[in-house]
């Protein structure tokens, strides 16, 4: 690996400080940042939600959220012509800015569907960057555009020139972001958190995309995220932030077999935590494979208006106790399982026998609505994004409290069951007449945790119930389920994308493709030793936090696994 001395300075940037006036004082969202950045050079800037990475990016390009600005230090480019420029003396609606923007430095942002115009054509979009920076007629833009779509693997560029960017899947706007990016061949490309919303598969696929266009066109990368197993396959450098300052930064190997900072410790130890089963499983009995089981689902089908068989003559069974995974990427049919298993969608076809305390058998697919509200005590659901299952007008204690309320308790025994149950999940009861807004995302999904045991229910649906926290609070939280699961002998339904999280939690997992069921067995065997092609390929699509053993660009591709 070359070492940065032999690379030609790009980005100096010095003491940068970020601030947001608020009511209540100054937010510092970026305190006295600098790090350099060369030519060629992948730098990865790590750290938790909150931490200042996203607001240091946005700083480069003086795009940062109003009322946030620069108030100090400097970042100094070098531009094409040899000369240097302080971007951070420069006015932000100004010239000199936006003749940087896009053409010396470009920017591919987290969503693409919040970036991409919805009412225009791939092309045009694309086409306007051609047109802004050099002028370029409109027959040179088309031919320009096709070839930029065709050099980032988009299928069929001659016919995806003309599409909307909702006709494509999440990956495949991802790509129009990074072919946009790379319209004006820039030299340097802010990626902030691509890959985050993306299944592994996917963002394997993107990450081996930047990093052959960089080899190419020779850009600096400054790559934005929270995942320190995808920092480990792409960095050469590594910026650690934390509450708006550095913490620690230095080549990848450094800072992963030599960590000077016990928050980049804390970071690495989280991640590598996932790479093996949960202690607390380790010292439980097995479930016993000839128990009744709690859930017996046979033949089940979900057909969509149009024709889309979203869940395919699925079976599977669970038992008490247990706690069953159901990996596989997006439109998968995951969640629409998970969903038919608590009637929100009415299946096409199949049973869900449900048996209850007593011994009795119900289907659950079959079930009247009387029945229904009673199995709705017995079977639970924690969703995927703590922001909007939570109703922002009422308090913790309304949410909390209200299947305890729908099941006829009082309200003296509700606040004070109530308070318990925040103090099972770990967060103070004195809390609850604040406001989901007051609380970050993990003790959000800790009050969705609090709302879904409420009524001790005897198997939780969890729908991507971690996707969406940092890999700090991803362990919390897993840890949280298990030691729930000990205390109320909880059967868990975990449906997840991440396998490195099914490894952690689950006793038994189920692999869906595109609405079947490819695989099934116990974790360890179904992980180690995989029998589908399919699993194979997510699988080997994980990211391994180890630098000096970069897996991706070796990884297993499943033929039928390719977006349209």
């Amino acid at each position: 690996m070359t070492g940065p001395a032999d690379k030609e300075l790009l980005l100096q940037v010095k003491d940068l400080r970020t601030h947001f006036p608020t009511r209540t004082g100054v937010v510092k969202a970026v305190d006295g940042v600098s790090f350099d950045l060369h030519r060629g050079e992948t730098l990865c800037v790590v750290g938790e939600s909150g931490s200042g990475k996203s607001v240091t990016a946005r700083s480069i390009l003086q795009i940062v959220d109003r009322p946030g600005r620069i108030v100090g230090g400097s970042m100094n480019l070098t531009r094409p012509d040899g000369t240097v420029t302080d971007i951070a003396s420069l006015d932000p609606r100004g010239r000199q800015i936006r003749a940087i923007r896009g053409r010396e430095i470009a920017m591919i942002f987290q969503e693409p569907m919040s970036s991409l115009s919805p009412i225009h054509r791939v092309g045009e979009q694309m086409g306007e960057m051609l047109r802004i920076h050099f002028g370029t007629p409109k027959p040179e833009r088309r031919r320009r555009v096709i070839e930029l779509l065709n050099h980032v693997e988009i299928p069929r560029a001659e016919t995806a020139i003309d599409r909307y960017t909702f006709e494509f899947s999440g990956g495949m706007r991802q790509r129009v972001m990074i072919a946009m990016a790379l319209a004006c061949n820039p030299n340097m490309l802010i990626a902030d958190e691509p890959t985050t919303a993306l299944d592994v598969t996917t963002q394997a696929e993107i990450l081996a995309l930047i990093k052959k266009l960089q080899a190419e066109h020779g850009m600096a990368v400054m790559f934005i995220t929270h995942d320190m197993g995808v920092v480990a396959e792409i960095a050469d450098q590594v910026l650690v932030m934390y509450h708006g300052k550095v913490k620690e930064r230095g080549p990848v190997r450094q800072i992963f077999h030599a960590p000077q900072d016990e928050y980049t410790r804390m970071l690495i130890g989280s991640v590598l935590k996932l790479e093996k089963k949960a202690e607390i499983r380790e010292r439980r009995a097995p479930v016993a494979e000839d128990a009744p089981p709690l859930l017996d689902v046979r033949n089940l089908t979900m057909t969509f208006d149009g024709g889309l068989k979203a869940v395919d003559d699925v079976g599977l069974v669970i038992r008490p106790g247990e706690t069953l995974g159901i990996v596989g990427e997006s439109g998968s049919g995951k969640t629409t399982m998970g969903r038919c298993l608590l009637r929100v969608y009415e299946p096409s076809g199949g049973r869900i026998d449900y048996r209850r305390a007593d011994g009795s058998v119900v289907d659950i697919a079959a079930a009247d609505k009387k029945t229904l509200k009673s199995l709705r005590r017995d079977i639970r659901m924690i969703f995927q994004d703590p922001v909007n299952s939570l109703n922002p007008r009422k308090t913790v204690a309304q949410i909390i409290g209200e299947p305890l309320a729908l099941s006829g308790m009082g309200r003296k025994e509700r606040d004070a069951r109530v308070a318990d149950l925040m103090a099972q999940v770990g967060l103070e009861p004195a809390w609850r007449e604040r406001y989901p807004h007051a609380f970050s995302g993990g003790q959000r999904q800790r009050i969705g945790i609090a709302r879904a045991i409420a009524v001790k229910p005897r198997l939780i649906v969890a729908d991507e119930a971690t996707s969406a926290l940092d890999v700090s609070l991803r362990s919390q939280m897993l840890d949280l389920l298990l030691q729930l699961q000990d205390e109320l002998d909880l059967a868990y339904i975990f449906i997840s994308h991440d396998i490195s999280v099914i490894r952690y939690i689950c006793d038994r997992v189920a692999v869906m493709y595109r609405g079947r069921i490819v695989e099934t067995g116990p974790t360890e065997e179904v992980t180690r030793n995989p029998r589908h092609d399919y699993t194979r390929a997510l699988l080997s699509a994980i990211p391994h936090p180890d630098p000096d053993d970069r897996r991706l660009q070796h990884r297993f591709r499943y033929a039928g696994a390719s977006e349209s």
